[in-house]
């Protein structure tokens, strides 16, 4: 089969690797008709990681069952399903838990498991024309057959449960403020999540002209931090800073002249935040970063406010997303109508244009803001 593989930073191909197959009687093989680049792919585009060559990535997939082993009694073949990020066994105590993200069974030695990510297990990931999915009646979210709401329903996967996850760990209650630093994916998906919990005002802050106008599409104000103070505009805006804040920026995070500074994002919301505000963190933070330019966040380790923080007596909650926490009602959601996160899709390219949609994404150009993959398809 075809499949995107990793050779190197800013290194990728599409190759003819071995077809999946059923490994345990509990496996499927799933035919992707979806499956996304997501912004956390570019931490390994951009050899920001230890993710091996050779990989297969891609943990952003959904597709029509081909095959399952003999104990799959849950989904068959046919189904329409969207596979969660990460891997999860269904019977260790963090998944009995619903603690998905930090299964203890899928990646042994390590909490979480995931498809085509460093260090989150030998699986492959799902931007192929296959992929091979374990424990697959606990992992596979049963859809409504057809193509009705492709783009919707692939955000299921990890970015639209993420960015719910963001505003479940601030603690957001509805009629409070929130204020969203990232207007990449995972950012809009935690702006649309706000507003469908019932947030007073959600903002934004960016600073890029075509993700801000995406943010003001998710019923957001958006913040262009290259105009001025991004804490003293919170706090004009608000009357004195929002009740919650949410990174969905990451280590990766710049300062607005383009400077890396991995703890600003934080530090920030610190300060934008209301005393006994809470502050939730899906951006990905790293236990080592050799890339980094500064030797503490070499180590994974930040200057971070923290006098402030406990002076202020805020909380803060951190972790990937525990997806099938969400994705059955988000799924509902999406289904009855009542969320459209497919919108914030700029392009749709076949397997055979994956480089390209890496290379552009990853240089942020104007209009590339989520690149969905369809395996199926072929170029024009």
């Amino acid at each position: 089969m075809k499949a995107l593989v990793y050779n190197g930073p800013f290194d990728v191909s599409v190759n003819d690797v071995a077809d999946p197959t059923i490994e345990a009687p509990t496996d499927a093989v799933v035919r992707m008709t979806t499956t996304n680049i997501c912004g956390s792919d570019l931490h390994m585009y951009e050899g920001r990681t230890n993710v091996e060559v050779g990989k297969v990535l891609g943990h952003e997939n959904m597709g029509i069952v081909e095959e399952v082993g003999n104990a799959v009694t849950g989904v068959k073949v046919g189904d329409r399903v969207s596979l969660p990020f990460n891997i999860g066994c269904g019977t260790c105590t963090n998944c009995e838990k619903g603690l998905t993200g930090f299964c203890l069974q899928a990646n042994p030695g390590s909490a979480g498991a995931a498809y085509g990510y460093a260090s989150m297990g030998p699986y492959n990931g799902g931007q192929a024309e296959y992929l091979r999915v374990p424990w697959a009646d606990f992992n596979c979210l049963q859809l409504p057959p057809g193509t009705e709401h492709e783009l919707d329903y692939t955000m299921l996967s990890d970015i639209f449960p993420t960015g719910w996850h963001g505003i479940e760990l601030a603690k957001m209650q509805p009629g409070e403020t929130v204020v969203i630093y990232g207007a990449g994916p995972v950012g809009l998906m935690s702006a649309l999540s706000a507003r469908i919990q019932g947030a007073s005002q959600v903002f934004v802050v960016d600073q890029q002209a075509d993700r801000l106008k995406l943010a003001e599409k998710a019923g957001a104000t958006p913040i262009d931090r290259s105009t001025g103070d991004v804490v003293e505009q919170i706090n004009e805006l608000t009357g004195g800073g929002a009740d919650r804040g949410v990174d969905a920026v990451g280590y990766q995070a710049h300062n607005p002249d383009g400077k890396e500074e991995p703890e600003i994002v934080l530090n920030e919301l610190v300060h934008a935040v209301k005393p006994t505000g809470g502050i939730g963190v899906v951006g990905v933070y790293m236990p080592q970063d050799p890339g980094a330019e500064n030797e503490l966040a070499k180590e994974g380790k930040l200057a971070f406010d923290y006098g402030t923080f406990f002076f202020k007596g805020q909380s803060m909650g951190t972790g990937q997303c525990n997806t099938k926490m969400y994705n059955l009602r988000l799924r509902n959601l999406i289904t009855e109508g009542k969320a459209d996160p497919g919108f914030i899709v700029s392009q749709e390219l076949p397997l055979d244009e994956a480089v390209q949609g890496y290379d552009q994404f990853d240089k942020r150009v104007d209009g590339w803001t989520k690149v969905v993959l369809h395996p199926g398809q072929k170029s024009s």
